[in-house]
């Protein structure tokens, strides 16, 4: 299983701290996922992912996860959040499936892009080609 990363768990330490697997930060790669808007949770600081056709959003994949750091990520993440199937962009315009945590499109806020301090046109352009998904 590959999953893609928008949050707090692309820091590296994190994700090591967290997964108790340091080797995965080792095999992070950089992939976008078109679509989708990252936006902050109700009354929470942390992120979520809403649909946003105009949208793309940058984080990172972490191919062949095991099924220790999966069940230790995904009690990190907590009940808010479900892995979700998505299409991202590899940085060599490759498309492939992954997983992604998501929360509720009724928990997130749309009101508030995550990171708190990223300004309104600062997103990067959308790619040519949108993955099918």
């Amino acid at each position: 299983m590959r999953l893609f990363l928008y949050g707090s768990l692309t820091d590296a330490a994190m994700l090591a701290r967290r997964s108790g697997e340091p080797a995965l930060a080792r095999r992070l790669s950089r992939a976008t996922l078109s679509g989708h808007r990252r936006v902050a949770l109700r009354a929470e600081p942390y992120p979520t992912l809403i649909r946003d056709a105009r949208a793309v959003v940058c984080g990172l994949l972490v191919p062949g996860i095991s099924a220790r750091a999966l069940a230790r990520l995904s009690a990190y993440e907590g009940p808010r959040y479900r892995l979700r199937a998505v299409m991202v962009r590899t940085a060599s315009g490759a498309c492939l499936g992954a997983r992604s945590w998501i929360a509720s499109p009724r928990a997130a806020d749309p009101r508030r892009p995550w990171p708190p301090t990223l300004a309104a046109g600062t997103a990067p352009p959308a790619p040519r080609r949108r993955c099918r998904q």
